[in-house]
């Protein structure tokens, strides 16, 4: 089928000593279409590509990209991305991070070994999703001369939403399997607790005067002695979803504090943990304060409390009374992902 100007009504025109000016027209119609048909067929990733470069990195880019057209050199792609010092959003710590980022000068030699310990996980394993950890690592030393009613004195994971005190529904599943095995739990609890508070029976005195802890698991490490003395209580421990028992941010045992002992202004070692209460024996003046806010333990039921925030603890009863008694365990915050949990677990592995 064969095309014709004269289809078109064009007026007349004159001539230039070239085409007439209808196809000059004709050129300009069809660059045009063809124009529109090119923009049309691109993904929009590559229209988009320019958008979404951050400042500061677009017209580098840009530029090393333009320079580099025709080039047959191979060029060698980062596997990893340049940790920047901006926020990059809810999910940023799910990227990438620079492995060899300088470590802030002013900080601690534990918070040295830590960061040396990410190190050595990351090039066993991977730097993907390790960028939270990686901030709080090297925002530690900041963190700890700061005044703040969450301040947890040995590391700090950034981007953590958190309150004092927790609902049932975070732990849902250990707190009922806790409550389940309330009776038995208490049973074993009397049990060692006749036998005398020594540490030749397995407790350990903590400061101030009237605390004392008989512990099944002591910073990730599991208390052989003492579990066997309390063998459905460990047990108990191993059915539990969230329990910290595979590094030195866990611990699980029975806590005792006798009357007109209090401990006040403390701050737990981390954000990462959600400490559960269950408790066993509660007097009516015994008072637990978390970011300002009081509770009250009720016997075979659970608290959930994340001692990383400003926190008191207060028996204020007459010796009649009796000690308060909980049974502690610790699980791990909702909002610390499956990655990072193994991460931490070998950072801070338990010394044995």
């Amino acid at each position: 089928m064969s095309w014709s100007l004269d289809l078109l009504p064009l007026p007349p025109c004159v001539e230039l000593g070239g085409p007439p000016l209808s196809g000059l027209l004709w050129t300009l119609l069809l660059l045009f279409l063809w124009y529109c048909y090119r923009m049309g067929s691109d993904p929009p990733s590559c229209r988009s590509h320019a958008v979404t470069l951050k400042s500061g990195s677009s017209l580098s880019s840009l530029s090393r990209s333009s320079s580099d057209m025709g080039r047959s050199t191979p060029k060698t792609v980062p596997a990893i991305a340049m940790e920047t010092g901006e926020e990059e959003g809810a999910d940023s710590y799910l990227t990438p991070v620079l492995s060899h980022a300088l470590f802030p000068t002013q900080a601690e030699a534990g918070s040295r070994k830590l960061y040396t310990a990410l190190q050595e996980y990351a090039k066993r394993y991977s730097w993907a999703g390790m960028g939270r950890i990686h901030k709080g690592l090297r925002n530690q030393a900041m963190m700890n001369d700061r005044f703040s009613i969450q301040k947890p004195h040995l590391f700090h994971l950034p981007d953590v939403p958190s309150i004092p005190f927790f609902p049932r529904d975070a732990h849902r599943h250990d707190i009922e399997v806790l409550e389940a095995s309330y009776s038995i739990i208490l049973a074993e609890f009397q049990a060692v607790y006749q036998r005398g508070i020594d540490t030749k029976m397995g407790w350990t005195y903590q400061a101030p005067k009237g605390q004392a802890v008989f512990p099944l698991y002591n910073a990730g490490v599991c208390v052989a002695s003492n579990c066997r003395a309390c063998p459905y209580t460990y047990r108990t421990l191993l059915s539990l979803r969230t329990f910290i028992s595979s590094n030195s941010l866990g611990a699980a045992g029975f806590w005792v504090l006798g009357p007109g002992a209090s401990l006040g202004g403390a701050y737990g070692p981390t954000n990462t943990r959600l400490r559960c209460h269950l408790g066993l024996q509660t007097p009516v003046h015994c008072e637990l304060v978390v970011g300002g806010e009081p509770q009250c333990w009720s016997e075979g039921h659970c608290l959930l409390v994340d001692d990383s925030f400003l926190h008191t603890i207060s028996h204020n009863g007459v010796a009649e009374d009796g000690p308060r008694v909980i049974f502690s365990v610790d699980l791990w915050h909702p909002n610390v992902a499956a990655a990072e949990r193994q991460a931490l677990d070998y950072i801070f592995a338990p010394e044995q």
